[in-house]
């Protein structure tokens, strides 16, 4: 179970029982956001895509929306998301519960800056049931991005 794989992850770090279960399903934006309690904007979605045959993850904010424009020019190819047993293949996790932790090596990892707006955000623990709220540097740590990026629309504030 992928959620096992994720407290293994977590022991070392002293953060294992800070995963959140809930009794609910939190597989979606806003299914997590009810089950934690905040704002969808506030559950960090890991999107995934295939990159030069590989893995590449997207986190971002619940209300953000991937821009194609941006994504090709940060991955150079246009953006496309991976079908649910790719998912599973490459991540090791289930639609609904994949996560920034402990995937497969050569899975490559990027925060979206639309996180960054808030204090802590809620990302997945590898079930479709579970999510841990960290602060976006412990996101940044934990996960092992490359780097933040800005591949994401529909997040800001009108100016």
């Amino acid at each position: 179970m992928s959620i096992e794989l994720v407290r293994s992850y977590f022991r070392p770090l002293g953060r294992e029982g800070d995963i959140l279960e809930f009794p609910v399903s939190s597989a979606t934006v806003e299914l997590a956001a009810q089950a934690v309690g905040v704002i969808p904007a506030r559950i960090a979605k890991t999107l995934s895509f295939l990159v030069d045959e590989g893995c590449v993850l997207v986190v971002a904010a619940g209300d953000a929306k991937i821009d194609n424009a941006k994504f090709k020019a940060m991955f150079h190819t246009k953006a496309k998301m991976l079908t649910p047993e790719q998912v599973s293949e490459f991540t090791g996790h289930a639609i609904g519960g994949v996560c920034p932790f402990g995937n497969p090596e050569g899975v490559k990892t990027y925060l979206d800056v639309s996180l960054k707006r808030f204090d802590t955000v809620f990302p997945a623990a590898g079930s479709s049931n579970s999510a841990i709220e960290l602060t976006c540097q412990e996101l940044e740590d934990y996960s092992k991005c490359l780097a933040w990026v800005d591949v994401c629309k529909g997040w800001q504030e009108e100016e």
